[in-house]
Order: C-alpha cells, then sequence, then structure tokens
C-alpha cells in the first residue's frame, strides 16, 4: 500500500502558465535518477530544462505505436494497439495492479481477520486519501463498485413526492436516465430534460438550458461535470450556484472528472457527488465512490443492507458503515485508490496538475491534427474540453444501413480490424442525432497516434461514401 506522504496530495488543477506549459509539452525524452513507481526499474521523463516531459518529441507522421518510453511501460495496453480510447474503462498501472494483487494476498492469508478486523481501517486509509485528493470531508465520502450504482443509490435515497420535477441534460449518461424513467411512474415524478446544444459555442449555453427548465417544483437537477458521448466539460460550479440560489439540489455525475479535470467539492458544495476512479485515476475497475453532504446523510442507506446493518459503532456513523460493508465482497479496488493517487502524483514532477495539463494540451493537439487531416471542425471551446474531444463525423450512405457491429457503429469495426485503432463511434441523441468520433489523450498516447486516425478516418468516411461495394464490408458475427 502507497504512504501518503506530507507532499500529498497538492490541490488538483491545471496550474500552470502558458509557458511552463509549452516547455513541458516540447521537452524531450531523458531519464533522471529517481524511478517512477509506474514504471519498475525505469525512470521517469524529464527534458533537458529540468521539467519532466509531459509529451513524447515525436512528428506528426501516422504513427500506429503508442509512447516507446517509460510511460507505455506503467500500463499494459497492447503495444500493437492504437489505443484511443481511455475514457471508457481506463487502464490500471503496473504498480496498482502489483499493489491490488499484493492485498488480495492479504485477504486469502487470514480472510476472516480481514473482513471482521482490518476492512474498517483500510476503508478508512482510502477515504482520507480521496478526501484530499477531492477537496471534501472524508466523512462525506462512500464507496460504491461503479457510478451507475451511486446514481441509483441516490435516486432511492430522494424523499419523492408526486409531481416533484428532476431536471437532466439531453447529454446525460444513459444508465441514470434508465434509473429514473424506471421509478418516476412509481413516484409519480417528472423527468425533464435541458436541451444543451451540440455543438457549442459556449458554456452559457448549458447554463441557459438548465436555468430554463427548472420550475417551482423543481426538486434536483442532475448534471454531468464531464459528459460521456459529447466530452463536454459543463460550468457545474455555476450550475450548483444557480440551483443553491433557486433552492434546489443538484447530483453531479462526475464518472469521467476525477484525473481528468480538478474537482474541489468544497467549492461546488453540492447535494451529492458521484464519481468514477476506474477511468482517468488509474484504479482497478469496481472503485467508485458517492459524495453526500452531511446534512442529507440521515437515513441514507444502501440499497442492499448488510448483515451489519443493525450493529451497533458508536464512533462510527452508519453512513459509513452501510457502505463500507455490504456483504462479501472483493473491495481491493477502492482499497488500492492510495496507490493509484501516489502513482498519479508522481509520473510527472508538477503531480496531478502537470498531469492533467499535459493531458488536456495533447487533447486540444488531437483535436486539432484529426480535424486538419479530416476536414472537421471543433464542436466545442477550448476550456468545455478535459483529456476528451468529440467530433462530429458525416453519416454513411444510407446503402450501408444495416452493417453488423460488435460495438456502437460499424465505422469502429472498420477502423480497429483495417487500422488497429481503438476509438469509439457513437450517436449523441436518436432520430437523427450527431454521430461522434471521441478521442482521448492519456500519458502513454502521443501525436502520430491522432495522426494515423486521422489518415485511418478520412479513409472509412471516404469508404462510406460511396453505394455498397460488398468487397469491402466486414462480416462478422455479432
Amino acid at each position: 500500500m502507497a504512504t501518503m506522504g506530507a507532499r500529498m496530495f497538492r490541490t488538483p488543477g491545471y496550474g500552470l502558465a502558458d509557458e511552463s506549459l509549452a516547455v513541458l509539452m516540447e521537452t524531450s525524452l531523458q531519464s533522471p535518477a529517481e524511478p517512477s513507481p509506474l514504471i519498475p526499474g525505469r525512470g521517469a521523463m524529464t527534458g533537458s530544462t529540468g521539467n519532466p516531459a509531459c509529451m513524447p518529441n515525436d512528428d506528426l507522421s501516422p504513427d500506429p505505436r503508442p509512447d516507446p518510453g517509460a510511460y507505455q511501460a506503467g500500463w499494459r495496453i497492447d503495444p500493437d494497439l492504437c489505443f484511443l480510447n481511455h475514457g471508457s474503462y481506463g487502464s490500471v498501472p503496473a504498480a496498482v495492479h502489483g499493489a491490488q494483487v499484493a492485498l488480495r494476498e492479504r485477504v486469502e492469508r487470514d480472510p476472516v481477520r480481514f473482513f471482521k478486523a482490518d476492512l474498517e481501517g483500510l476503508m478508512d486509509e482510502s477515504r482520507r486519501a480521496l478526501a484530499r485528493f477531492l477537496s471534501c470531508r472524508p466523512g462525506d465520502l462512500a464507496p460504491v463498485r461503479n457510478a451507475t450504482v451511486g446514481l441509483c443509490t441516490i435516486f432511492a435515497n430522494r424523499p419523492w413526492k408526486p409531481g416533484d420535477e428532476v431536471v437532466v441534460t439531453d447529454h446525460e449518461y444513459s444508465s441514470g436516465l434508465h434509473e429514473l424513467e424506471r421509478i418516476a411512474p412509481r413516484a409519480g415524478i417528472r423527468i425533464v430534460t435541458a436541451h444543451v446544444p451540440f455543438p457549442i459555442d459556449s458554456p452559457d449555453r448549458a447554463i441557459e438550458a438548465v436555468e430554463g427548465a427548472i420550475t417551482s417544483r423543481t426538486r434536483l437537477v442532475v448534471v454531468s461535470h464531464v459528459t460521456s458521448c459529447s466530452s463536454l466539460v459543463f460550468p457545474v460550479g455555476r450550475i450548483a450556484d444557480l440551483c443553491r440560489r433557486r433552492g434546489v439540489d443538484v447530483l453531479i455525475d462526475g464518472a469521467h472528472a476525477p484525473g481528468q479535470v480538478p474537482v474541489d467539492i468544497a467549492s461546488l458544495d453540492p447535494a451529492y457527488y458521484v464519481g468514477s476512479l476506474h477511468k482517468w485515476v488509474g484504479a482497478p475497475r469496481g472503485a467508485s465512490f458517492v459524495y453526500v453532504r452531511g446534512d442529507l446523510q440521515e437515513g441514507f442507506r444502501t440499497i442492499a443492507l448488510s448483515s451489519r446493518a443493525r450493529k451497533i459503532h458508536e464512533n462510527r456513523s452508519l453512513f459509513l458503515r452501510d457502505f463500507d460493508y455490504m456483504g462479501t465482497d472483493d473491495y481491493t479496488p477502492f482499497l488500492v485508490v492510495p496507490d493509484a493517487l501516489d502513482a498519479g502524483e508522481r509520473l510527472l514532477a508538477g503531480g496531478w496538475p502537470a498531469l492533467m495539463a499535459r493531458n488536456h494540451a495533447l487533447a486540444l493537439e488531437a483535436r486539432a491534427i484529426v480535424c486538419a487531416g479530416v476536414g472537421l471542425l471543433p464542436s466545442c471551446p477550448d476550456e468545455m474540453t478535459g483529456s476528451m474531444v468529440s467530433l462530429p463525423i458525416p453519416d454513411a450512405h444510407p446503402a450501408h444501413a444495416g452493417r453488423p457491429t460488435r460495438y456502437d457503429d460499424p465505422l469502429q469495426d472498420a477502423l480497429l480490424d483495417r487500422h488497429g485503432v481503438q476509438a469509439p463511434i457513437w450517436r449523441l441523441w436518436e432520430n437523427p442525432g450527431v454521430r461522434l468520433a471521441r478521442l482521448s489523450a492519456q500519458a502513454y498516447n502521443r501525436r502520430g497516434q491522432y495522426a494515423h486516425f486521422a489518415k485511418a478516418l478520412a479513409e472509412e468516411l471516404g469508404r462510406e461514401r460511396r453505394p455498397v461495394d460488398s468487397s469491402i464490408l466486414i462480416h462478422r458475427s455479432c
């Protein structure tokens, strides 16, 4: 398990002057004396200026390979794959995986001691580390398996009354919407959808959409910190302020936020915040959290109560007792969150602010490379971009309708099978909606990969514009 040194953690934020970031982006690859915890036996990357190299010094020639240096060694991405989709499921750094393996071995040496005596203290250690990273009180954080479970738990604990309204945007992830749609008839609530345009020219459009949807019957606003399909960083601070002025609770869905953009829950002061830690923080899948403001914790229970639900613990709140143990399970993903935070903090000399700034800058470069190479237009201002970008792309010729796919769009199959590119192609909204390509930027990615993607995308879109030719179709059972 990682030791939380005195420097853990700086308040996360880009926090770099433009000139400092420019140096970080252009420094060459060299190895310093201090090893990186992500790469056993290798040094972290440092440029000749003494600053960490935020990005490989590669050119813009198409190259599907990831950064061949130390960054790639910290993850276990297939080196033959042009992997541009860190945002969906993340990737666990080798050191974090090793910490989880060691903890699982500890469990097996004495499972009874682990679950009866050790688990509570280990949960507190993870909670304290995470609270420092998110700028909130440890006692307001509870572990959950994923963000969907967190959302469902919040909805189940709301004191709904018939006629209550909940406002959502039309960029929200579908799992939360599905749960609201399921409980709405039973609870007698009404779901009101705020339309946020896309492409979008200003964060003001998101504010206007949410404000226009709030009425005297609105009890909750659900809004993403970073949207999944469209990759927009919503102005959640301003939306939270708006909700407070209107006397409405706000639930921020931060599944894509921690580790991609700065998260300061104390400043946001939402009623609820849900976040995933397996994406940009680098924890194993199964590590997520729900934040519940202190005044809303009384009676806030897990959706499944364990055998310990009635056990009295005078020095521990029922909120923590419920969520820290929900029956026999593998709790190691959340327990190695300190290791994941420590690994990210040590990857660059500037810690998490430098890593987020590096990935943000690379995402903007990726957008410019692909737009220039394919003839596309940016979909949002820079301030609404984190470490992901989504670009509208044209639909295929109608003759291509009905092609099989293993993913969400046959174009994704073509990009993978013919070009070795793993990047999501999907649709925002329906009938007809907007077809999007989403790109992620993580420390193992480099410029040449986006040039390779641009070349591959242009080729496949050209194929799609032509009427069907059976010789170019990919026939594969789903």
